[in-house]
C-alpha cells in the first residue's frame, strides 16, 4: 500500500516537472536579430580553443598531447559549458 502511494507521488512529480517551462528563452540581440545563447557559447568556445591551440603549438606543447582528436573537442565543450554557467546561469 505504501509503495503504491509512493509510486503515485513520484508519477505526479514527474508529470508536474514536464509542465514547467522557461520564463523566456535565453537569447542575445545582435544587430536587431536574436540568436540563441547556446550558439554564442559555442562560437566563443571554438574561438578560445583556437587561441589555446595556437599558443600550445607556439610553445611546442601540442606534441605532448596524445589524442588531439579527443583533446580539442573536449576542450571546446568544457569552455562552452563554462561560458554558459558564467554568463547565463
Amino acid at each position: 500500500m505504501v509503495v503504491r502511494k509512493l509510486g503515485q507521488t513520484w508519477l505526479l512529480c514527474l508529470v508536474l516537472m514536464g509542465c514547467t517551462s522557461c520564463s523566456r528563452a535565453p537569447s542575445i540581440e545582435v544587430i536587431g536579430s536574436f540568436f540563441p545563447a547556446w550558439m554564442f557559447c559555442i562560437f566563443t568556445a571554438v574561438a578560445v580553443t583556437g587561441l589555446i591551440r595556437t599558443e600550445l603549438a607556439r610553445r611546442g606543447l601540442e606534441q605532448k598531447l596524445s589524442p588531439l582528436v579527443v583533446f580539442y573537442p573536449s576542450l571546446a565543450v568544457t569552455i562552452s559549458c563554462l561560458v554558459w554557467l558564467i554568463l547565463f546561469s
